[in-house]
This record gives C-alpha cells, sequence and structure tokens, in this order.
C-alpha cells in the first residue's frame, strides 16, 4: 500500500510539472533519464530552407515539418559548410569545416584520423544508428563509426531495430532520406501553373513542370519525417526525445546547390525537445550544420572535442541567449568535372561577400552538363532557347555560367543575392573588411583552394554550352 501512495504522488508531480509545462524529470527506474535523452535527427537531401510552410512558403505543403516546428525553434538562419552531399555531411559529423577534416569536393570522406559524433557519443553510454543517407552513403557512415548502419530508411525498416534494440541505452538515431534529391518523381496534388519561381528563375514550361515535381519530393520527404516522428511517439518517449530536422544543402537548381548563394548555403533547421525547448519559438541566431556535433555531445553530457570549428548553440535552444555567430564561412571545391568551380564566402546578419577564385573558369553543374534523368538539362535547355530572343533570359544564363571574382550582396535589401555590389565605391570598406576576413580566416583553415580536376574554360564555349541531342 505504501509502495502504490509513492507511485501515486510521483504520477500527480508529474502530472502537475507537464500542465505546467516543465520537464517531466520524474521517470520509471528502467527509462532514460532527462539527463540524457534520446537524440533523433531526420536528414533531408538538397532542401532548400525557404521550400516549407515553417519558413512562409505557401505553395508547398510540409505538415510534419509544421508539426515539428509547432512543437519546438524555427531557426532562421541556419546554414551548411558546403552546398554539395558528401562535404556537407562530413562537417556536420565531425564539426570541422572540409579544409580540416579532408571532406573538400563531393564523392570524398573525412580522413580516418577525424573522430565523429558517434565516437564521442559511445564514451557517453550512448548506441548510435544510421539509417538511410546520413553520410554521403552507407560505407562512409561506417567510416564514422555508428553502432548500427543500414542502407534503408523506410520506416518499417526503423521500426524493427527500434522494437528489438536494447532500451536500456540512451539513443542517438540519425534517419537519412533520399528526397528531395532528383531525380523528382511524378506530380502528385501540385499544379506547375499555381507555383511560383523565384526571380532568377527563367519561367518555362518544363521549369514549372520540374519545380512541381520538386514540390512533390518535398511532401514525401516530409512524409517520411511524420513516419519518424510517429516512431518515437510510440519507443522512444516523445518527452525525453531531442528531434532535430535539417538538410544537407539547398536543392538541385540553378543558383541553389554547389552554388554559395542563400539558395545553395542556406538551409532548414528546426529543433524540439519537450521541457527545455519552448514550443513554437523562432531564432535568427546564425548557426551552421558543424554547430550540431557539439550541441548534441553537450546535450548528452559528453566531452566536446578540443579544437572543432563548430560551437555549441543549446544556450539558444534554452533562450538563454539570442546570437549565436557573427559570421558564417562556406567554401565549395567541385563535383567531378561537372562542376568545377572553387568558391568560398563570408556571410554575416546583412551581407554576403563572394570569392570566385577562378573566374576565368565556366560554372557548370549536372543541371546543364548532365543528362540523367530529372537533372535539369531538358529546362536548361529551354532556358538557352529563351535566352536566344529575350534579354532578362539572357542575363541568368550568362551570369549561371560566368561570376565575376568578387561578389557583394546587401541582403536586407536583395535577398536572392541579384545585385552585385563589389564595384559600388559606396561599398568599398565593407567588401575590404569582408575580404581582409575570408582571407584571414582561409589561412587559419590551411584552405589552399587546390583544385585538381580539369575545369571548363570560358574561352572554349563549346565545352560548357549545353547542346540538344
Amino acid at each position: 500500500m505504501k509502495l502504490v501512495r509513492v507511485l501515486g504522488l510521483l504520477a500527480l508531480i508529474e502530472q502537475i510539472f507537464v500542465v505546467e509545462g516543465l520537464t517531466p524529470w520524474l521517470m520509471a527506474a528502467d527509462s532514460i533519464t532527462a539527463a540524457r535523452p534520446h537524440i533523433v535527427v531526420f536528414l533531408s537531401d538538397d532542401h532548400g530552407q525557404l521550400d516549407s510552410t515553417p519558413y512562409a512558403a505557401t505553395d508547398v505543403r510540409t505538415p510534419n515539418m509544421q508539426r515539428l516546428a509547432e512543437a519546438g525553434m524555427v531557426f532562421t538562419h541556419a546554414f551548411t559548410a558546403s552546398p554539395s552531399c558528401a562535404p556537407s555531411r562530413a562537417a556536420m559529423l565531425t564539426g570541422l569545416m572540409p579544409a580540416r577534416n579532408g571532406a573538400e569536393a563531393n564523392h570524398t570522406f573525412k580522413r580516418d584520423d577525424v573522430p565523429s559524433l558517434p565516437d564521442v557519443l559511445r564514451k557517453a553510454g550512448y548506441q548510435t544508428a544510421a539509417f538511410g543517407k546520413v553520410a554521403h552513403h552507407v560505407r562512409d557512415a561506417a567510416r564514422h563509426g555508428f553502432d548500427v548502419v543500414d542502407s534503408r530508411h523506410q520506416a518499417a525498416v526503423v521500426e524493427k531495430f527500434l522494437r528489438e534494440r536494447d532500451a536500456s541505452r540512451p539513443l542517438c538515431l540519425f534517419v537519412g532520406t533520399h528526397e528531395p534529391h532528383v531525380p523528382w518523381p511524378d506530380l502528385e496534388g501540385y499544379d506547375p501553373s499555381a507555383i511560383r519561381l523565384p526571380p532568377n528563375h527563367v519561367d518555362t514550361p518544363n521549369t514549372r513542370e520540374q519545380r512541381a515535381r520538386y514540390y512533390t519530393d518535398v511532401t514525401k520527404a516530409d512524409t517520411q519525417l511524420g513516419e519518424i516522428l510517429d516512431l518515437v511517439d510510440r519507443y522512444l518517449d516523445r518527452r525525453h526525445t531531442l528531434i532535430l530536422y535539417t538538410s544537407d544543402h539547398g536543392a538541385q537548381w540553378p543558383f541553389g546547390k554547389w552554388n554559395l548563394y542563400d539558395a545553395g548555403i542556406r538551409v532548414p533547421l528546426i529543433v524540439a525537445w519537450p521541457g527545455v525547448i519552448r514550443p513554437g519559438t523562432r531564432s535568427a541566431a546564425m548557426v551552421q550544420l558543424i554547430d550540431i556535433l557539439p550541441t548534441l555531445i553537450e546535450v548528452a553530457g559528453g566531452q566536446v572535442p578540443p579544437g572543432i570549428d563548430g560551437r555549441s548553440f543549446l544556450a539558444v535552444l534554452r533562450e538563454e541567449r539570442p546570437t549565436h555567430r557573427e559570421e558564417i564561412f562556406t567554401t565549395h571545391n567541385n563535383d567531378g568535372r561537372m562542376n568545377v568551380y572553387p568558391i568560398r564566402s563570408i556571410r554575416t546578419a546583412r551581407f554576403k561577400y563572394i570569392l570566385n577564385l577562378h573566374p576565368e573558369w565556366a560554372h557548370t553543374t549536372h543541371i546543364d552538363q548532365g543528362r540523367g534523368s530529372g537533372d535539369g538539362w531538358r529546362y536548361f535547355l529551354e532556358w538557352v532557347d529563351y535566352a536566344r530572343r529575350e534579354p532578362a533570359a539572357a542575363a541568368i544564363v550568362r551570369r549561371y555560367n560566368e561570376r565575376p571574382d568578387e561578389e557583394l550582396y546587401d541582403l536586407e535589401q536583395d535577398p536572392y543575392e541579384l545585385h552585385n555590389l563589389a564595384g559600388d565605391p559606396a561599398y568599398a570598406a565593407i567588401l575590404r573588411k569582408l575580404r581582409d576576413r575570408l582571407s584571414q580566416w582561409r589561412k587559419e583553415q590551411g584552405d589552399t583552394g587546390e583544385v585538381t580536376v580539369e575545369p571548363r574554360l570560358l574561352a572554349n564555349p563549346e565545352d560548357y554550352r549545353p547542346r540538344a541531342p
């Protein structure tokens, strides 16, 4: 009887905590303590920040991202380290920028001597698991040291693991979907004529159809996120689980992926943690994906490796401070020979400075050079055709391939980065300050900018201009 009364009192206290919105610290004896919550990270592939309802999009449906946003905190200024798959994910899992972890070009990997997040969390008592595309591919996930690695990300596969795992250990679970990476699926529930295109796109029929297909794939990723959220409720106890959603970089559109414009480097980041993160909050703190590693380690009570580039933003999640970084650095080298264009940038809350290391090279990507299903080649041919008769389209296509050595943008006045201020005398002091700071940072990083792949030269237009079959 005494035990029954004690358990009843504990239940009453916990109910009071829940009603008051406080952390329900009291749990059953065989449960994970609140000091070491479960951690669930859901990664999409090539999803631009603005293409979801938590970021004010009205022509794409993402109810589960909205569901997570209402339960936690939405970061409006979150950025990747590099706008291509392998370097972005390697930086996120190591807390080190590409020049320091070894994965600079796409399809490259971190050095074996560089520790990863699973290594540290294992020492803190966590089981770590990666399902789907978490690192560059499944072998790369094993290289990062996850206890469990499975190339499949379907909910049924993840559920089987959750049902059979040793529940006495806290869990760090990464689930990575392929969506919305190309090729995009057939249209489902989207009208190409009703969507809005970014101002730096050429408005053609095929562009609209592909944009609608991209939104179809974003919704598919959102559905998969919802399935994982349901599994958390069923197997992990949402009250004691931190859930984080983000993407590796922006979508495969011109001026997006493989570029250092915001469409390529600015990513969604939504974090929910009941009792710690106040539901329905938004933060303008500037954070990077390299900051995820130290943040999750601090959440888990582990020891953050010294000398990394990432910085924990746990204090932002707890609303103990409103800011995090004053500047964001991003880098890109190449993705095979489809894209050989080393770029560096520094971004503040207001300004972006981009250094194109080789403006004599042609900027190309899978979009204009690829012939695969969904790469973008067919709609880009429409862009080139429109450019022959429309000056505005010609300017967009020329800007896609040809870049100046320096670019400067006032992001408050020009969020789509359409007007380069690098040659404006009124901004000379800002240009010089950001140029010098980027140069200093590159020296600190040991960033040589070396690219060993043969580029495509502006001096040889036939080498980079797309041609019809």
